[in-house]
């Protein structure tokens, strides 16, 4: 009003330009009134302290989401342990009335099955980075993590250069003392007798004799040339006719899909490098041969993501170690969840350590499960002519009428096992996947195959009547016979093993010789067969999940075979003798026996005769032990007898009529 009237003293009233002028002024001047831009900014702020307050309370219930969930994994974890521990309590029960019944009835005691607990509850995998465990069925999955957990590296190297130190620190631990002190029947008779390394030293003499033949020995100016980075033509169509002839292609193989490097190590490098970026992974079933973490991680930072396989038969499983689609599908799933990028899927057929051979129809749903993924196949079949039995085919990939994803197949094979000559260095990939073939071959500028070498070796692979005639006659016989003893040794050691016709290399259980079956105690039992001069090896280094299970490898002459197998007889008789003498947990009880083998599907698994000595005094022993566990247990007063019945009706039966027989 006050302007009101100082616009009228001051003369005509204005025009309506000049109004409107001074009204657009005037309301500028209200924007920027200080009580106006004090109300915005109190605004403002209780806004953000609203949002503020909304995200704390969000990160409140996130947490405390996470904190229930942990809780209650901890709850299902501790009744695990307590069904454990039911079912150890039950174990000592029936271990008790074993030895009662050693002492009333003639002839040896039949000991009564328990649950496997390592099966059941599976490994315990490690914690994440957050602390809280892993969201994955126990035992299921693992993911290789070869950077992690060593010391601090060499001043001298980079970092990649001390994982690559700390790799051959921890692999070839054995390989330096078994090279310092190599058995010699004359020389050194008292060395070291290598069963760990699997190498065929059957037919060291049918291999020399052909290679020093007459036709072996050729040069002419391009073998000492650099050649096409893929290998000499001449060999590579050579090995095209090979692998078309013995993988029984439905068409002949073409030699522009054929790569050669120096060794089946140098190729999984080259194509983990090749399909998978750093930090990527690819699957693979364990266990497995070890080398293959050491070839993918070196060179193109690939990790592993492990399908843990186990030595229970179930239904689903018809044979230990099982490989299924299923499985597969669990650990690829689990990886994804944790951000694993999965590009491949590995399989070794026949299989390192385990013997086994997947047939068709088997290597087809593994395929069509890569396919469903877009996942790469890589197929090793290195000992696919190691197959030593007459009644045990081996299907090769190459010879399938179809594959279901060609250009994500890749197979590789090499002439290290099946010829022989692991010190000649030659590995071939067979890949319909031009894109593939051509990033690989980069590769042979670093792990290429000298000329004359490819030249002897197209030599080899061209002598068919050779091959079959005389090598795989011979080399099959040799292996049969060698595989016969060392199998028989251990059913008279009353030692299971896995029953298998291909490979080098019998897997065997030495469970019952770890005190409480971890892998601390399988390291000690594989030092102390060092120190008695034999060489295997242990679990641990394929990636089993199971304590306590070894391999050997029987492609050896006959006197070491012999003198290895009594170094071993005496290793696992002292490792008997101190377990008796030293008070253990109840080992896992054993079926009856039915002719020698666990079950009637497959020869699938040799079942000890072998019983621990019955001594009297281990009575006393397992009645303290009772005692021990019913005063730190609630377990009788928390079953009934009718709850265990419909809970376990087959073990509650089994009780019962022991019980009845005494």
């Amino acid at each position: 009003m006050a302007s009101s009237s100082r616009l009228q003293s001051a003369g005509p009233r204005p025009g309506f330009s000049a109004l409107h002028r001074l009204r657009r002024k005037r309301k500028g001047q209200r924007v920027k009134d200080p009580l106006d831009e004090l109300l915005l900014k109190t605004l403002m702020s209780q806004q953000a302290m609203e949002e503020s307050f909304l995200q704390l309370e969000e990160r409140r219930m996130q947490r405390d989401l996470e904190m229930e969930e942990r809780r209650l994994q901890l709850e299902q974890r501790r009744l695990e342990l307590a069904r454990e521990h039911e079912f150890r309590m039950f174990s000592v029960f029936a271990q008790m009335l074993g030895i009662l019944r050693q002492g009333t009835l003639p002839g040896p005691s039949v000991p009564l099955p328990t649950p496997d607990f390592g099966t059941i509850f599976g490994d315990r995998q490690g914690a994440g980075a957050s602390g809280l465990p892993h969201r994955r069925p126990l035992g299921s999955y693992g993911l290789s993590n070869p950077g992690t957990g060593h010391p601090q590296g060499s001043p001298h190297l980079s970092v990649r250069g001390s994982i690559a130190n700390r790799f051959r620190d921890s692999t070839e631990e054995g390989y330096k003392a078994y090279h310092a002190d190599k058995y010699d029947e004359d020389k050194n008779p008292s060395g070291i007798i290598n069963f760990g390394t699997s190498e065929n030293k059957l037919c060291f003499d049918l291999m020399s004799k052909r290679l020093n033949q007459s036709d072996m020995y050729h040069i002419d100016p391009p073998l000492l040339q650099y050649p096409d980075w893929k290998g000499h033509m001449f060999l590579r169509e050579e090995v095209a006719r090979f692998l078309t002839y013995y993988c029984k292609a439905p068409a002949p193989l073409k030699s522009e899909n054929v790569i050669v490097l120096n060794g089946c190590g140098s190729l999984f490098s080259a194509l983990a490098t090749v399909l998978c970026d750093p930090g990527e992974a690819i699957l693979i079933a364990t266990p497995f041969y070890g080398g293959i973490t050491q070839s993918i991680y070196l060179y193109g930072n690939v990790r592993l993501v492990y399908a843990y396989l186990d030595s229970k038969v179930t239904g689903v499983n018809s044979r230990p170690f099982q490989l299924t689609v299923e499985k597969l599908e669990t650990a690829l799933l689990g990886a994804q969840a944790e951000g694993v990028n999965v590009k491949g899927l590995i399989l070794l057929n026949p299989q390192n350590p385990l013997g086994d051979i997947y047939s068709s129809g088997e290597m087809l749903e593994f395929l069509e499960f890569a396919k469903r993924h877009e996942l790469h196949v890589i197929v090793d079949e290195i000992y696919m002519l190691s197959v030593f039995d007459e009644s045990t085919s081996f299907h090769s990939v190459l010879g399938m009428d179809r594959l279901p994803d060609p250009q994500r197949t890749h197979v590789m094979w090499g002439t290290s096992k099946d010829f022989a000559v692991s010190g000649i260095r030659f590995g071939t990939l067979y890949t319909e996947n031009q894109d593939v073939a051509n990033a690989v071959a980069s590769f042979c500028y670093f792990h290429g195959i000298c000329g004359i070498v490819q030249y002897q070796m197209s030599q080899l692979l061209r002598d068919r009547d050779w091959i079959n005639q005389v090598y795989l006659r011979a080399n099959h016989a040799r292996l049969k016979a060698a595989h016969t003893y060392v199998t028989d040794e251990l059913k008279t050691l009353g030692i299971p093993f896995l029953n298998r016709n291909a490979g080098f290399f019998v897997w065997i259980d030495f469970r019952k010789y770890l005190r409480s079956g971890t892998f601390e105690e399988e390291m000690q039992l594989w030092r102390r067969f060092l120190d008695s001069k034999v060489l295997l090896s242990c679990g641990k280094a394929f990636e089993c999940k199971e304590p306590g299970w070894f391999r050997i490898i029987f492609a050896d002459k006959t006197h070491r075979l012999q003198l290895g197998m009594q170094r071993i007889r005496q290793v696992l008789e002292e490792q008997e003798r101190e377990l008796l003498t030293v008070e253990k947990p109840p080992l896992p009880l054993q079926l009856p026996e039915q002719d020698g083998r666990a079950d009637s599907t497959d020869e699938v698994i040799f079942v000890s005769r072998h019983q621990e000595p019955a001594a009297s005094s281990k009575l006393g022993d397992l009645i303290g032990l009772l005692q021990q566990q019913m005063r730190s247990s609630d377990w009788l007063q928390k079953n009934t007898v009718e709850q265990f019945a419909q809970e376990k009706p087959e073990v509650f039966d089994m009780f019962n009529k022991l019980v009845g027989k005494h």
